[in-house]
């Protein structure tokens, strides 16, 4: 059972609003289900950039995505997807994310997310700023 289905945008700090685009309607008339990467894509963006991160010594990889589809989405959709830190680790921390279209649920997602250092090509501990997120 996935726990996310229980909760509203409003248990979300963290809030992004977008809608589709045509290009994300596939044969079958609906929003293709790989195109949902790219709305949790999107809105990971904006989350990140209140850590400072930069592309070299202080920056963030993808290590994991589990998605579910809850029900399907059509085109035009305006949509809002809440996002929160759910699990800190040493060096990595996953995101939870809910895709709502007028307040129903969509899809649900949780990122696993590593801190890293392209400088040295390795995996560091979390940053603090992200500890900090995580007890809102």
């Amino acid at each position: 059972m996935n726990p996310l289905i229980n909760l509203s945008i409003k248990d979300f700090y963290f809030t992004h609003k977008l809608q589709t685009r045509f290009r994300d309607v596939d044969g079958f008339n609906h929003v293709n289900n790989a195109v949902f990467l790219s709305y949790f894509e999107d809105a990971r963006k904006f989350f990140f950039s209140r850590w400072n991160l930069n592309m070299s010594s202080r920056s963030l990889i993808v290590a994991a995505i589990k998605v579910d589809y809850h029900c399907q989405l059509t085109h035009p959709s305006n949509l809002v997807l809440g996002q929160k830190i759910s699990r800190l680790g040493h060096k990595s921390f996953d995101i939870s994310a809910l895709l709502f279209c007028d307040n129903k649920l969509i899809s649900s997602s949780i990122t696993t997310i590593v801190c890293y250092n392209f400088e040295i090509n390795k995996s560091i501990p979390l940053f603090l700023e992200i500890k900090k997120d995580y007890n809102l």
